[in-house]
């Protein structure tokens, strides 16, 4: 047993590889403190954003590490059992064997019922409990209040991968990274969490020969970054998605991620869906309303539920203020 995983987390400086980056010793402590008969722990596995695809790696490549990260939270979080949260692919095409390396442990595996937003952590617990898939309030946060109302301690797939591997002092700071669009080897690579995106396209032989720029962080709410930008890491969820400023429409590129923002969205606050709604409709004219797109993003920004509304805002502005050089 792993009891000392959780000071071996924090030297370590593990942080959640979800997009929020909490730091995971500090998260798992907080549950492992929690006063409860019952608490759960999850590994979501729901990735749903266009261009990010590196859980379905690792599952087709590391099951075993994955299991093996969510057994040592068990192993150090009392009265606990599991669920591994998958999205519907994933499901039908991991299922088998990840029984097979469960076994008699208490983990469930659990088919994501919901879109995009049944993602969103307390949308998990919702979706489990067999709601609707809708964000919850925060306060209570989930190492308090989680899943059935119980202390709940929930990480991404690739979260519980690195614990198995700092459990056997093999980690290495290293993250996974997405890079599809304009290259020449698309793929899911194991790179230095630190180092910048210049980096990560040049080592994976990536780095374009023509004008471009790229969306880092998710393929839908990344922000947008040109190429003298690039002396950065990547953040987010760890996709790159490099685009040709040639070929690539902006108002094309703007009516894609609008499409999955409206797709995904629960519908649940107005602000968000009013917001996303206008935005879509101002860009089916090709045209930009710079007065009332400043308005809109202030509001999603402000004043939406959770963090699909809040994260609409991101992409848009960067785009339309680097590549189509509008000043909004």
């Amino acid at each position: 047993m792993n009891k000392d995983i959780i000071n071996k987390l924090k030297e370590n400086e593990l942080l959640g590889r979800g997009g929020a980056a909490f730091p995971t010793g500090l998260k798992w402590e907080m549950v492992k403190s929690a006063k409860a008969k019952k608490k759960y722990i999850i590994c979501n596995a729901s990735e749903g954003e266009p261009n990010v695809f590196k859980d379905g790696f690792i599952l087709e490549n590391y099951p075993a590490e994955v299991v093996s990260g969510v057994k040592i939270a068990l192993e150090n979080i009392d009265c606990s059992s599991a669920y591994i949260y998958l999205r519907k692919d994933y499901y039908e095409k991991f299922k088998e064997t990840l029984e097979k390396l469960i076994g008699n442990l208490s983990i469930t595996l659990f088919k994501k019922t919901g879109g995009y937003l049944a993602g969103e952590e307390t949308s998990v617990f919702e979706t489990i409990e067999g709601k609707r898939p809708e964000p919850r309030i925060k306060p209570p946060f989930p190492s308090q209040a989680g899943l059935f109302g119980c202390p709940t301690l929930i990480n991404n797939l690739e979260t519980f991968y690195q614990v198995s591997k700092i459990a056997k002092n093999q980690y290495k700071k290293t993250r996974f990274y997405s890079i599809s669009g304009e290259v020449r080897n698309e793929g899911v690579y194991q790179l230095p969490e630190d180092q910048s995106i210049g980096q990560t396209l040049r080592e994976t032989d990536n780095w374009p020969n023509f004008d471009f720029y790229v969306q880092s962080g998710g393929g839908a709410s990344g922000e947008i970054l040109l190429a003298n930008e690039l002396d950065q890491p990547v953040r987010g969820q760890g996709a790159i998605v490099v685009f040709d400023r040639k070929k690539t429409n902006p108002f094309s590129l703007m009516k894609k991620w609008i499409n999955f923002f409206l797709e995904g969205n629960c519908d649940k606050c107005t602000p968000c869906r009013e917001g996303v709604y206008r935005i879509s409709e101002m860009l089916e004219k090709d045209k930009i309303d710079k007065k009332l797109l400043k308005d809109l993003f202030f509001v999603l920004e402000e004043t939406s539920f959770c963090a699909l509304g809040k994260g609409v805002v991101v992409p848009f502005y960067s785009l339309i203020s680097k590549v189509l050089g509008e000043k909004i």
